[in-house]
């Protein structure tokens, strides 16, 4: 038997390793990583960091809704508004910390925290919003199935901008200046999403209960504000509330992964670079951590989706170091430099700038 060769006829005591293809080397990559990030501890909950976090976000939104009622009708409630978004922003974090099964050991724990924070604080849905960004985490950047570059407003691929025509396509090659604009918007679309998707949906589980208390806040939020304020303000206060909420939710998510390759529809690609080379990470300190809920830290949280978000930070050196030791491209970049990126990305959609995915990585897949 030449040395080296694997043999499957030799006695097994006999048969050298086999040499591992790329795509079984590559599964066990993530293996091997996810070895290294449990035995550094950085899976274990943080209870203690969850609940003193919640209780001040809740003591928070209360206490500005009882600043609401006791301002009365004046114009300094629009400061109000916008720590309104800031506090309504930081819950939604919580909540999608909690629907990534973060928090708590038990799964039901955490799904209940999440419909609750969802149906009762900030008026979202959690049925709506756990199907469509599941689906992203399965297949972020990938045609057809994440959720994230699908949009009846702007194109996120090539294939979407294809066929458009006139002012069509002039808004194709300039909609990345709209894009940041366009977020103010985004507040109302994601409370509209919900109880679309809550009306429609009729195998969501517990539809009824989600739809009633998602309504309810909504219809308690109009309320309170009618009460309080003349029309004019009441308008005011919710324009600004629903405004800035929109932002600073787009402006969390959006970095992430706009301007990363799009993946074609029927290309496979291991767990590991999937997430890896679809991801960017933003550059920042504990401000940025504060402002972004963590998903600045989105190749860590691709990764191990219920690491704790505060683990996230310890994780980043060990994920880097290993990505860096196989040849895997780690991005990252400053809030401001990835903000370019979305602008630029999105002006150059439709132009054949940009191949929809690297030629090398393809090449990595084949074996």
């Amino acid at each position: 038997m030449t040395s080296g060769v694997f043999d499957p006829s030799a006695p097994a005591g006999e048969r050298p390793a086999r040499p591992l293809r790329n795509r079984e080397r590559h599964v066990t990559d993530y293996a091997e990583l996810s070895k290294q990030v449990m035995a550094a501890g950085l899976l274990q909950r943080r209870l203690g960091w969850y609940w003193t976090y919640g209780l001040l976000l809740l003591g928070a939104f209360v206490a500005l809704w009882v600043g609401v009622v006791l301002l009365g009708d004046s114009w300094l409630q629009l400061g109000l508004a916008a720590l309104m978004a800031v506090v309504l922003s930081q819950l939604t974090f919580l909540g999608h910390d909690t629907a990534h099964r973060q928090v708590f050991a038990s799964h039901a724990w955490n799904e209940w925290t999440s419909r609750l924070i969802g149906g009762v604080v900030t008026g979202l849905s959690y049925a709506w919003w756990s199907s469509k960004h599941n689906r992203h985490h399965s297949g972020p950047n990938q045609l057809g199935r994440d959720p994230d570059i699908e949009s009846a407003v702007l194109a996120f691929s090539d294939e979407a901008a294809e066929g458009r025509t006139g002012l069509a396509a002039w808004w194709t090659r300039h909609q990345g200046w709209a894009f940041f604009p366009l977020l103010l918007l985004e507040g109302v679309n994601l409370h509209a999403a919900g109880v679309r998707t809550l009306l429609t949906r009729r195998e969501a589980r517990h539809r009824r209960l989600e739809l009633t208390l998602v309504l309810s806040r909504l219809t308690a939020y109009v309320v309170v504000l009618a009460v309080v304020l003349p029309p004019l303000k009441a308008v005011a206060f919710a324009a600004v509330q629903l405004g800035l909420f929109g932002v600073l939710m787009g402006a969390s998510f959006a970095p992430n992964h706009k301007g990363m390759p799009i993946v074609p529809r029927s290309m496979n690609v291991d767990f590991l670079r999937r997430q890896v080379l679809m991801s960017r990470n933003v550059r920042g300190g504990l401000l940025t951590d504060f402002a972004m809920g963590g998903l600045n830290y989105q190749v860590e949280h691709h990764l191990f989706p219920s690491m704790p978000r505060p683990n996230l930070r310890r994780a980043q050196p060990l994920v880097r170091r290993f990505c860096e030791e196989r040849g895997v491209a780690y991005t990252e970049a400053g809030m401001l430099e990835s903000y370019g990126i979305v602008v630029r990305y999105l002006n150059s959609v439709g132009l054949g700038a940009r191949d929809p995915f690297t030629c090398p990585l393809a090449s990595s897949l084949r074996g």
